[in-house]
């Protein structure tokens, strides 16, 4: 539990959750604490399978299910060693090499997001990569009044004037916000939601207060899932944009993708494998080659003024929705962990 942790919904879900308590909250010191608390935990936990979710829990997980003669499982979000906040970092590079090197090459079962990143991973790792993609469950029709309850806590601004850009996700490096924020004032009546925190919450916050665009900018902070998909479909254009700052990014196929597709919303989109892959089978959104302020305002523009156009995506959206839900995805993970228990028992 950090800081600034919001309190768990335990009566929301079957499932039992526990939260370990950390004494520091970021930097070395925290991930190696966690680390420690994570086994100790583990040590006396009752389980047949770990899964590990990205490096930094594969050593708690991994050492355990070996000294205890269990399954370790790994599940990678992301390539770890190539993200922007650790590629560029020689020392913390090498070390989180080393635990990839010394720990998924031992491991028999592993999947991760995308059909591109898994075939990255089986090469350098030699274990073979499923694929299970981060999408949500069907999205329920929404009443009025809900959507009128959200834009009351969030305190959004009502106005048929605007159109409204949603990002959602990890305020960090690379992700295109410092230059969306840069698009603003370039564009009249547009407005720019921003659900999520991360590492440039207050660099972001600062930036938008010098651009004298806070009346424009919603910095709505961390959002529960359940409000997230009501703000989602008040929004008009989503963009989920990357940095090509290594081959986390290049791979990568951001679960925020689906999320825009299920509320039918035309999102802007990296020029990336997996979205040019996507958008070649379904076209649901605009692929930008950059992160230039100029190609991301001429992309929105495009969206904002071109109503036919923005019809066409939205309509295909409709078209795509049906097949990236978790109701049809989770038996790609069931099937994983069915190969666990016929192998194991």
């Amino acid at each position: 539990a950090l800081k600034d942790s919001k309190p768990l919904e335990r009566d929301k879900y079957k499932f039992k959750q526990v939260r370990l308590k950390c004494i520091f909250n970021n930097g070395k010191l925290f991930y190696l604490e966690y680390n420690l608390r994570l086994c100790w935990w583990l040590l006396f936990a009752r389980f047949d399978v770990v899964c590990s979710v990205d490096l930094d829990t594969i050593l708690p997980g991994f050492w355990v299910a070996k000294w205890r003669d269990k399954v370790c499982v790994y599940d990678a979000h992301e390539y770890f060693t190539e993200v922007p906040e650790v590629v560029h970092r020689k020392l913390t590079k090498s070390i989180w090499e080393w635990v990839a090197r010394n720990t998924i090459p031992k491991l028999k079962y592993a999947y991760t997001v995308s059909e591109t990143l898994a075939e990255e991973l089986t090469g350098r790792y030699g274990v073979p990569f499923g694929v299970v993609r981060n999408v949500p469950f069907q999205y329920k029709e929404v009443q009025e009044t809900d959507k009128a309850r959200i834009s009351k806590k969030y305190q959004l601004m009502p106005s048929k004037h605007h159109k409204i850009i949603l990002y959602q996700g990890a305020l960090n490096e690379g992700r295109g916000i410092e230059q969306l924020l840069e698009a603003i004032p370039r564009m009249e009546n547009v407005a720019f939601w921003v659900a999520g925190e991360g590492d440039l919450s207050h660099a972001l916050r600062l930036k938008a207060q010098q651009l004298a665009i806070m009346d424009r900018v919603r910095f709505l902070g961390f959002v529960p899932p359940a409000d997230l998909t009501i703000l989602t479909r008040l929004a008009d254009i989503g963009v989920n944009l990357l940095a090509n700052k290594g081959k986390s990014y290049y791979f990568s196929l951001a679960n925020k993708t689906f999320d825009y597709i299920q509320a039918q919303k035309p999102a802007l989109h990296p020029d990336f494998p997996e979205y040019q892959r996507l958008n070649e089978r379904f076209q649901i959104g605009v692929l930008v080659p950059d992160l230039s302020i100029d190609k991301i305002v001429n992309s929105l523009q495009k969206l904002i003024n071109d109503e036919a156009f923005y019809e066409l995506l939205s309509t295909n959206c409709q078209k795509a929705k049906t097949e990236f839900i978790w109701e049809k995805e989770e038996e790609r993970l069931l099937a994983i962990y069915s190969a666990v228990e016929i192998d194991n028992g």
